[in-house]
């Protein structure tokens, strides 16, 4: 009986260790991405474009005003699933490891991908995301469609030197 004890306890004990460590997912890796690459989350493939900083938005009476910089992500998000699921709302990390929300509003934003986005296969929402935060560095946090799953889409700080044309009342564009 004894033989049978010294015998039967390692033998749960290596059970137990291997029905746990089977059970256990790996832990997916949180990757860093450069804008322009096709970063894959489960079922959802997100692309950012471009950015732009704003002073503020619309004009006159309808002009809204943000605390620190209104700063626009122009991005696109394809469901590649085989059902229609929910892309989840974003936020910005700036190099300090705040976490900044993407606003629900998107009044005078042009071409605003909007905050509840549902998307059926293999269509895409694509627009702009827009945050209200101070310029500088900051990454993108982006995650699959159960939010298990995070990556990072690096965001340079950049003003662009661009100015567009401005055509006046009368005027015609100079070609």
């Amino acid at each position: 009986m004894r033989h049978q004890r010294s015998v039967l306890l390692p033998a749960v004990v290596i059970i137990a260790f291997l029905t746990t460590s089977c059970m256990e997912e790996k832990a997916f890796p949180v990757r860093t991405y450069n804008m322009g690459d096709k970063v894959n989350l489960g079922h959802l493939i997100y692309t950012v474009f471009e950015t732009q900083w704003l002073t503020h938005l619309g004009e006159g009476g309808e002009m809204r005003v943000p605390q620190h910089r209104f700063f626009l992500v122009r991005l696109s998000a394809v469901n590649a699933g085989s059902s229609e699921t929910l892309i989840p709302n974003l936020a910005l990390q700036d190099d300090a490891g705040r976490l900044h929300i993407e606003l629900s509003s998107g009044e005078g934003v042009p071409q605003w991908i909007g905050f509840l986005r549902s998307v059926k296969p293999p269509d895409s929402a694509q627009g702009n995301v827009l945050f209200d935060v101070p310029p500088s560095h900051y990454k993108l946090k982006v995650t699959d469609e159960s939010r298990e799953r995070t990556a990072f889409i690096d965001i340079p700080l950049s003003f662009s030197s661009e100015t567009p044309d401005i055509l006046t009342p009368g005027a015609a564009k100079k070609k």
